[in-house]
């Protein structure tokens, strides 16, 4: 089984890189991990929002197989503490042979068909942040799954 990180965009601030290629360098100890970053769309001032995020979705849909499973980072997704993220993939990593696909769309969200294609929704907090500080975020909560997952001492409860 392997991860693979979808996000639409790049990440700008250099604070926020580093801190993104830390966690991802960390990752690669515990699984396989793949990003793959799409390209922000051009000539959006052009478009509406619905146009937006069907392109989006289009890009992203390119980029998923039949057999992994599709996991949207979305505001209105499940909510887990971070022990509760470690079971989640326990369950995965034990009853699937399916790889996780973990997605953060565009500012305007994601399409109907990216939305009808995702088995699940999952959301950071009832907060708003920037998509450049989720991908972050997202990627130290995956680490600290990872490891409470090994026993490590990284996670204190």
């Amino acid at each position: 089984m392997k991860i693979k990180f979808i996000c639409v965009g790049k990440t700008v601030e250099s604070f926020l890189k580093e801190g993104e290629l830390n966690y991802q360098n960390r990752l690669k100890h515990y699984i396989p991990f793949e990003r793959i970053d799409l390209p922000d769309l051009k000539n959006v001032k052009n478009l509406s929002i619905n146009q937006i995020k069907n392109e989006e979705g289009n890009l992203i849909l390119k980029q998923l197989t039949p057999n992994q499973e599709v996991i949207l980072l979305d505001e209105n997704g499940k909510h887990f503490s971070s022990v509760e993220f470690a079971q989640f993939l326990d369950l995965s990593f034990l009853h699937s042979s399916k790889d996780l696909v973990f997605v953060i769309g565009g500012s305007y969200g994601f399409s109907d068909e990216v939305y009808a294609r995702a088995s699940s929704k999952f959301s950071l907090s009832k907060m708003t942040f920037s998509h450049q500080m989720v991908r972050m975020i997202f990627l130290e909560q995956l680490y600290r799954a990872l490891t409470i997952r090994k026993g490590e001492p990284y996670h204190h409860s």
